[in-house]
């Protein structure tokens, strides 16, 4: 069975830094896409950042590029993402997300809300 556990969320002020993780297992890890959306108080969800595994190969939304940093742990089944000079506007439950071609996979997300 896929699960995916998300974890690191919390309050920060704004130009903090926070690191999400994201535990996977019930798959072989290397051979997915791990990606991270996320979701505010009546917003669509939006992809954030993803990161192949078999070979590093990494996505980033405009919005984030240049403060977060996606990276994964294949050791230990562990994608993590590392946001730094936080903004109001980042504020948002954060998914972490995996799929094959039947289906996604979600994670029961982590809060991150930024003080501003």
């Amino acid at each position: 069975e896929v699960q995916l556990v998300e974890s690191g969320g919390g309050l920060v002020q704004a130009g903090g830094s926070l690191r999400l993780s994201c535990a996977a297992s019930g798959f072989t890890f290397d051979d997915y896409t791990i990606g991270w959306f996320r979701q505010a108080p009546g917003k669509e969800r939006e992809g954030v950042s993803s990161i192949r595994a078999s070979d590093g190969n990494t996505y980033y939304a405009d919005s984030v590029k240049g403060r977060f940093t996606i990276s994964s742990e294949n050791a230990q089944n562990t994608v993590y993402l590392q946001m730094n000079s936080l903004k109001p506007e980042d504020t948002a439950r954060y998914y972490c997300n995996t799929h094959t071609i039947w289906r996604d996979y979600w994670g029961q997300g982590t809060q991150v809300t930024v003080s501003s």
